[in-house]
């Protein structure tokens, strides 16, 4: 596993990078500046999902690895999965629940943002601090700054764009968006699948070694929002949302993040790869549990 390399050539690089920017914008096409309004008058909920996706669930992925100690790419690729905002589907996942949809689109654009700066800074800090993975990092010659440019301009630079053109020019935006998020989505889906039909041998191969591991993991991630939000007393639709938020993880940008500064390290790549594929599985199931299960008393979470 250590040795394993997934084949993804430049090209191939240069269109996951056009993909991923393609779906930040078509999401950011649907978000208007007045969502934020509700949020920001009560910000309880959404520093608590921040502070889920970016303190907590980084934090406990960390102990997750020093009790479980797996191979060190497959550790890095763990923290590396921590380290990344929201996925880009747990918008229409939280829709689905019935959650709070105006929390949801926050936490995405404030996530996306932040990760500019907070994902290298918590790949750079979680996997410095365990030796094995320390050893990858240092090996690589990861320039936290080359990370953090390449972030923004494929997440940071099309959500501001998408926003500005959705305030713009609303009509067009609300047509645009929906094709756009679907189109963008399912042709970044067929991406992560051709990488893995490219590399079917070394998937079929290593992946029974992250196949438990990743359902943990994923596991843990939808607890720790679902504890942290019940902790801190939020509604029930809130605790649906910071759930659905901080389990669903953006494991596209850890593939790009991977293919560009790690070459495909086997290890990191496939748990990111099955990452990606589990979450929207699991994601479903959980969404569909929560949309049925019994309305909770909301006054008992005010």
């Amino acid at each position: 596993m250590e040795q394993a390399q997934i084949n993804f050539n430049n090209d191939s690089i240069w269109v996951l990078n056009i993909a991923l920017a393609f779906v930040m914008f078509g999401i950011a096409l649907s978000i208007d500046w007045r969502d934020f309004k509700p949020v920001v008058l009560k910000p309880k909920a959404l520093i608590v999902g921040v502070a889920s996706q970016f303190l907590i669930f980084p934090l406990i992925s960390f102990l997750l690895v020093l009790f479980l100690k797996p191979a060190p790419s497959i550790a890095l690729g763990m923290i590396l999965v921590a380290a990344c905002p929201g996925g880009n589907i747990s918008n229409f996942i939280t829709h689905f629940s019935r959650g709070n949809d105006a929390l949801s689109v926050s936490l995405t654009a404030i996530a996306t943002l932040l990760a500019v700066v907070m994902t290298p800074l918590n790949l750079a800090f979680w996997g410095n601090l365990y030796e094995p993975t320390s050893v990858i990092l240092k090996s690589v010659s990861v320039e936290p700054i080359e990370m953090v440019k390449l972030v923004g301009l494929i997440l940071g630079v099309p959500l501001v764009l998408g926003m500005f053109i959705h305030e713009k020019f609303p009509l067009f935006s609300q047509r645009t968006s929906i094709v756009m998020k679907k189109l963008s989505l399912l042709f970044f889906i067929a991406l992560i699948f051709l990488a893995l039909g490219n590399n079917l041998e070394a998937f079929e191969r290593y992946v029974m070694e992250v196949f438990w591991l990743v359902l943990l993991h994923n596991f843990v991630a939808f607890a720790t929002g679902f504890s942290l939000a019940k902790w801190w007393g939020l509604s029930w639709k809130d605790t649906k949302t910071i759930t659905i938020e901080t389990g669903i993880q953006n494991s596209g940008l850890g593939l790009l993040l991977i293919f560009t500064f790690f070459d495909g390290l086997g290890g990191m790549a496939i748990l990111t790869a099955f990452w990606g594929i589990w979450h929207l599985i699991s994601g479903l199931l959980l969404g569909t549990f929560l949309r049925n299960y019994p309305t909770l008393n909301e006054e008992a979470y005010e």
